[in-house]
C-alpha cells in the first residue's frame, strides 16, 4: 500500500513538474514575443511622427488647397499616433507584465513541488499534490482565456491576458479606422483645379504683359524702333515707300 502511494506520489509530482516546465518554457515564448510586439508598434509610431512632421513641412511650400488637405492629413494621422501610444501603453501593463510574472510562479511552484516532496508523508503529500495539479491546470486554462478581463486574485489568467490582448487591439484597430475614414474624406475634398489655377498665377503674375512688351521694345534694333516710332506717328507709309523703291529692300 505504502509503496503503491509512493508510486503515485511521484508520478503525481512528475506531472506537476511537466506541466510547470512546460508553462515556463512557453510562456517565456510568449512573453517575448508579445514584448517584440509592443516594441515594433512604438517604432511604428516613432516613424509615424516623423511623417507627420515631414507633411507639414511640405504643406507649407504647396498652393492653399493643397497645403490645408496636406494639414489636415497630418493632424489625423497625429490624432492616430495618440491612440497608437496608448495601444502600446496598455498592451505593455496588460500584457507583458502579466505574463513576466509567471517566471515567479513556475519559480514558486517548482519550489513548491520539490519542499512536498521531501518533507510531507506519501498520504499527505499525494492529497497536495492531487490539489496542487489540479489548480494549477485550472488557473492556467482560464489565464488563456481570460486573461485580459477578470484576473485571478494571486496572478493573472492567461485567458485574461489574451482576451485584453484582443480587446485593447479592437480599440485602437476601431479609432483607426474612424481617422482613416476622415483623413481620406479630407483628402478627396482638395480643389486640384484651383490649385492649378494658382500655380499659373503664380507663373503669370498681373503686370506680366506690360512688362514683356517692355523687354520687346528695349529688344528692338534702333530701326526698328524709328520705323515702329513713325509708323505711330504717321510717317511710317512714306518711309516704307522710300525703302521699298530700293533694289536691296526687294531682294532682301
Amino acid at each position: 500500500m505504502l509503496r503503491r502511494s509512493l508510486e503515485n506520489r511521484d508520478a503525481q509530482t512528475r506531472q506537476l513538474q511537466d506541466a510547470v516546465t512546460n508553462v515556463e518554457k512557453h510562456f517565456g515564448e510568449l512573453c517575448q514575443i508579445f514584448a517584440a510586439y509592443v516594441r515594433k508598434t512604438a517604432r511604428l509610431r516613432d516613424k509615424a511622427d516623423l511623417l507627420v512632421n515631414e507633411i507639414n513641412v511640405y504643406a507649407s511650400t504647396e498652393t492653399p488647397k493643397l497645403k490645408q488637405g496636406l494639414k489636415t492629413f497630418a493632424d489625423e494621422f497625429a490624432k492616430l499616433q495618440d491612440y497608437r501610444q496608448a495601444e502600446v501603453e496598455r498592451l505593455e501593463a496588460k500584457v507583458v507584465e502579466p505574463l513576466k510574472a509567471y517566471g515567479t510562479i513556475v519559480k514558486m511552484k517548482r519550489a513548491e513541488t520539490e519542499l512536498q516532496r521531501a518533507t510531507m508523508d506519501a498520504a499527505r503529500t499525494t492529497r497536495h499534490l492531487e490539489e496542487t495539479i489540479d489548480s494549477f491546470e485550472k488557473q492556467k486554462i482560464k489565464d488563456i482565456k481570460a486573461h485580459f478581463s477578470v484576473p485571478s486574485a494571486c496572478w493573472p489568467t492567461l485567458q485574461t491576458i489574451f482576451s485584453e490582448f484582443i480587446t485593447i487591439e479592437m480599440l485602437f484597430h476601431g479609432k483607426a479606422l474612424e481617422v482613416y475614414t476622415a483623413a481620406y474624406q479630407n483628402i478627396q475634398k482638395i480643389d486640384e483645379e484651383e490649385d492649378l489655377e494658382v500655380f499659373r498665377n503664380s507663373l503669370y503674375p498681373p503686370d506680366y504683359s506690360s512688362r514683356l512688351d517692355i523687354v520687346r521694345a528695349n529688344s528692338k534694333s534702333p530701326l526698328q524702333r524709328s520705323l515702329s516710332a513713325k509708323c505711330v506717328s504717321g510717317t511710317g507709309q512714306g518711309v516704307l515707300k522710300r525703302y521699298q523703291g530700293l533694289p536691296w529692300w526687294r531682294s532682301g
